[in-house]
């Protein structure tokens, strides 16, 4: 949510140090809509909330307002840009990398094929010359016999595998091996927001900061975590009000929250938001195994092909294909190297990742230990936020004009039901 640039005007004005009835009174705003405001703007350029004794809270904004907001909203559009230019990048290599792979390995083996059968026809050539028995070139490979890997046979067992364990097909595969499946977190911010509310609207609209605390990342530390800056996107969010207790105490009242349609019971929620740990792959083992096998096959293929390559004068002589493998040799060789760096690289930066996402759930578990055996001061705020607990359930009862009718008939029928009430009334009194 943008700030309002009224707003924005009359904190700096009043030098960056204000109440709402400050900037009610310099912006003409009325002071629902400078508080909300106000809010907004802590929240947004890392403002901070101030209790006097006498209950009334003050906002101090940084005196480089303007460069903040300006820095974070051009990082802001900047992201959402390259978001949508990355998806369609990430598209693009995610339906490529398995095509470029068969390719690859197509070119480097069809190019060794051709320069082996030319050098046997060589050496037929110099044995009928000779006189003598023909020469062998003996056959050689490097590492399994892919053969069996690949024939019909062999992938009985691992179509049964797969069907046990995952429905990606060999495309997907050779994408998640080499990528991943995305990020498992990627609906986190929908569901903290789901739960924060589900927590209010269960505490029937009053909160204290302990409550929510569980929920966050980051608290901050020092004064920040003290006058509970982090409670600011939350109250921003949901258009909460911080109310201070007689002892000083900041709760929060959310009267939009304790407003629903129809009766609802208490939500059970997580004790805390607990973020899931990244997986290398969703693939099955044996898919990994293929294309870890066809990863290997491409990169030992292309080192063989390199060696029959060292003399220039084959590509030139064969020309062909064997000519366009040795202009982009290096390429073939990069692809191959490359197909198995990226995994393993990934695998590392997934444990470290992985570590981080731990560290954030056990802070978070932490937090939410505090409300398990509550001191004596959260058990005083957490009383003093009940106060403000209501919860109003609109019937159809409450209602005086629905849209789903028109004005005019609802005018009519309700006066037809004054006049039905009217009748009882006078055949009563008779």
């Amino acid at each position: 949510m943008a700030p309002n640039p009224t707003i924005i005007q009359a904190v700096e004005q009043l030098g960056y140090r204000v109440t709402v009835g400050d900037v009610a009174t310099q912006s003409g705003l009325n002071v629902s809509l400078a508080q909300q405001g106000l809010l907004t703007l802590a929240s947004e350029a890392g403002g901070h909330m101030q209790v006097a004794e006498s209950g009334e809270i003050v906002y101090q904004f940084p005196k480089n307002l303007h460069t903040v907001l300006r820095n974070k909203f051009w990082r802001l559009r900047l992201q959402a840009w390259w978001q949508k230019v990355w998806r369609v990048l990430f598209y693009l290599i995610r339906i490529s990398f398995g095509i470029v792979l068969l390719l690859s390995i197509a070119i480097i083996f069809l190019s060794i094929v051709i320069i082996i059968s030319a050098a046997n026809r060589d050496n037929d050539n110099r044995s009928d010359h000779s006189g003598g028995g023909m020469m062998y070139m003996p056959r050689f490979w490097i590492g399994p016999n892919w053969y069996w890997f690949f024939y019909p046979d062999y992938g009985r067992r691992y179509q049964q595998q797969r069907r046990e364990t995952s429905e990606q097909n060999f495309l997907e595969a050779i994408f998640s091996f080499l990528f991943g499946d995305g990020n498992p977190n990627a609906d986190l911010e929908e569901q903290r927001w789901q739960t924060i509310g589900t927590i209010i609207r269960n505490n029937q609209g009053a909160v204290v900061a302990e409550q929510i605390a569980p929920y966050l990342d980051e608290v901050g530390t020092g004064y920040a975590q003290e006058y509970e800056d982090y409670m600011l996107p939350v109250l921003t969010r949901f258009n909460g009000q911080p109310v201070v207790s007689p002892q000083g105490q900041l709760v929060y009242h959310f009267p939009e929250l304790q407003v629903s349609a129809s009766q609802r019971r208490s939500r059970s929620v997580a004790p805390y938001l607990q973020e899931s740990l990244w997986r290398f792959s969703t693939a099955s083992s044996g898919q990994i195994a293929l294309a870890a096998g066809l990863g290997l096959l491409n990169f030992v293929g292309a080192v063989f092909l390199g060696s029959l390559l060292a003399d220039g004068a084959v590509a030139a002589e064969l020309g062909g294909l064997v000519a366009f493998a040795q202009g982009i040799y290096w390429l073939l060789l990069g692809y191959g190297t490359a197909f198995l760096a990226v995994p393993l690289v990934r695998y590392f930066w997934i444990k470290w990742r992985n570590r981080q996402i731990s560290d954030r759930n056990h802070q978070r578990q932490l937090r939410a230990g505090t409300l398990v055996n509550p001191d004596a001061t959260l058990q005083q705020k957490m009383s003093y936020a009940k106060q403000f607990s209501a919860n109003t359930v609109i019937t159809q009862e409450d209602l005086i004009y629905t849209t789903e009718t028109d004005l005019l008939e609802q005018e009519a029928e309700s006066d037809s039901i004054d006049a039905e009430w009217q009748r009882r009334l006078r055949r009563s009194d008779s």
